[in-house]
């Protein structure tokens, strides 16, 4: 290098210096450098090199996703290690930032509007957002809005959403100078990649029927199609909601929540042998044996137990609505369980809060974590394969055509009905 190429700093930093000169080099050096920052956190992980073999090795790579990385010498494309088993973020990016931020704005407009407890307080303190200003407040939650619009309104272009699961979560919010209950409904169903999507996420005053249809009606319009069933829980107005805004699709009440409702029917002391009853209804190898078992199990209740097996017998199209579709996919399909992960993240965020301000400070938190989930979800493995979800809408088909439908599915599996 000639001596009139170096760049001197002058009175200002070298950074700047740099910057002015070369920022696609000073970009290169950061990614270089945060590149071999991963390497070196997965390697650790995985308790051994990269194709190293060795007997200390606990884990192993597998290929890598892209995120973008925002730094002061511009957007940077880093390539981040996955893992066989488990999953790793690196330790210098900041994990979540929209929810994070979403929280922050949260806990902040509780503060300007003087309802905020001693909890959030701290919550607040701890966080560092004590002396942010109405102003700030209200730009971080311009941006937040309109990034959390926009996912809420995209067109749901990637179908047929041939599964879907729905449910709802109750959330304290302060209306009127009161506080009261007020209803999140969120839906998550398999695109046509056989991966997970979030679909929508509405606040509702009350779990109804009329909450459940305009919840549905704006999915459809926003073009959901395909359905094929929709797994729940046991909402007021949802089979309704179902049957008119998706005509076709079935409805599989959640196997676990019903299970526990089943419980209640029975005494304490005879739950564990009527638990483990149901239960070999759904450890059959097809469909004709699941039905055949249930019929066996309602016949076993009835000396004993005449109300529990009442119940089971009544709910027999709900809770097996599953045995239509191939087996490969009924553990994935016969409960809500998905769904309940999903809400657990949710509750994680929004427990902290405890009563939150207004309806649209729900929205933000609410839907800022889903939209995080949901890129999550785009850079993670197939919920299902092509192969399964094209089985599963020949099923949907025979199940829908009276002269095709099966009766005697004995062998209901992938290679069936791809013969």
């Amino acid at each position: 290098m000639a001596v009139v190429d170096i760049v001197p700093a002058g009175d200002g930093s070298f950074e700047q210096a740099l910057l002015a000169q070369a920022p696609d080099v000073v970009r290169e050096m950061f990614r270089a450098f945060a590149q071999q920052v991963m390497d070196a956190e997965a390697e650790a992980a995985c308790g051994a090199g990269y194709g190293e073999v060795s007997p200390g090795r606990v884990n192993s790579r597998n290929g890598y996703r892209r995120r973008d990385w925002d730094t002061r010498a511009g957007t940077v494309e880093l390539a981040i290690p996955r893992l066989r088993h488990g999953s790793y973020f690196p330790s210098f990016l900041e994990h979540r930032r929209r929810a994070e931020r979403a929280l922050a704005t949260v806990v902040a407009t509780s503060y300007l509007l003087g309802v905020s407890t001693r909890r959030v307080e701290k919550l607040a303190e701890s966080m560092g957002v004590t002396s942010l200003s109405k102003s700030q407040v209200s730009a971080m939650a311009a941006e937040l809005d309109e990034v959390v619009a926009g996912f809420r309104n995209r067109r749901l272009d990637c179908g047929p959403y041939l599964f879907v699961w729905v449910d709802a979560l109750t959330q304290k919010v302060r209306e009127g100078g009161r506080t009261v209950n007020v209803h999140c409904l969120v839906a998550t169903g398999v695109n046509a990649d056989g991966k997970r999507e979030i679909l929508g996420v509405e606040v509702a005053s009350s779990e109804d029927g009329a909450g459940w249809l305009a919840f549905l009606r704006g999915l459809v319009a926003r073009g959901l199609s395909g359905v094929a069933m929709v797994t729940s829980d046991d909402h007021a107005g949802l089979v309704s909601a179902i049957g008119a805004v998706l005509p076709g699709a079935s409805w599989q009440r959640c196997r676990t929540h019903y299970h526990r409702n089943l419980l209640t029917r029975v005494p304490k002391s005879a739950q564990p042998w009527v638990s483990t009853l149901v239960r070999t209804i759904f450890e059959q190898p097809d469909a004709a044996s699941v039905k055949a078992q249930h019929g066996h199990v309602v016949t076993a209740l009835e000396a004993k137990f005449p109300q529990a097996a009442a119940h089971l017998d009544d709910a027999r199209d709900d809770i097996l609505a599953f045995a239509a579709f191939p087996r490969e996919v009924w553990r994935q399909v016969w409960s809500n369980n998905p769904q309940e992960r999903l809400n657990k993240e949710i509750r994680r965020r929004t427990d902290v809060v405890g009563i939150f301000p207004n309806r649209d400070s729900i929205i933000r938190l609410v839907g800022a974590v889903l939209a995080e989930q949901g890129d999550e979800w785009t850079e993670a493995r197939r919920y299902m394969g092509p192969e399964i979800l094209d089985a599963c809408r020949k099923a949907a088909e025979k199940k829908g055509d009276p002269e095709t439908s099966v009766t005697s599915d004995a062998e209901l599996t992938i290679e069936a009905i791809s013969a």
